[in-house]
């Protein structure tokens, strides 16, 4: 069957996932990249080092952000949200950050030994903790699973 995840079921799903990929576009080119992610109050929160996907938002803020959990074939969940790109400071940055730190590290085996998805230790001073605010967001899903 397939169907519409509704309201409370898109929250649902957007707050148990950690993976999400991220869509811009600017000066004609359209990229897309995979991101940590963590979701609270109608919005998308990640962080990243400089580099082309931070240029491209600052270039243009909406943005387009996809989540999805794909069991098998005919199973899956998939989610698409519309929204706006800006750039924290202060202690909202660091709350963030936190969140950021408090959802991803416990999926690792490894956490002390695992490099800081490709940011220099240099850099970490530098990091860009971002949110998009979403101004839209819908989601679907199949399953064939019998419910009794």
């Amino acid at each position: 069957m397939l169907g519409d995840l509704n309201k409370g079921q898109l929250i649902d799903f957007l707050e148990q996932q950690v993976i999400g990929r991220l869509g811009c576009h600017a000066d004609g080119e359209t990229y897309i990249v995979p991101v940590n992610y963590v979701y609270r109050d109608n919005a998308i929160y990640g962080h990243s080092g400089n580099g082309k996907k931070i240029n491209m938002m600052r270039a243009n803020p909406k943005v387009c952000f996809q989540v999805d959990e794909i069991f098998d074939t005919f199973r899956w969940k998939s989610a698409i949200l519309q929204g706006n790109f800006s750039e924290l400071a202060g202690e909202e940055r660091q709350q963030v950050m936190q969140s950021i730190i408090h959802k991803i590290m416990p999926l690792t085996n490894r956490p002390s030994e695992e490099p800081s998805h490709g940011i220099s230790q240099a850099e970490h001073t530098n990091i860009i903790v971002y949110k998009i605010e979403l101004t839209a967001a819908s989601g679907k899903y199949e399953s064939h699973d019998i419910e009794a």
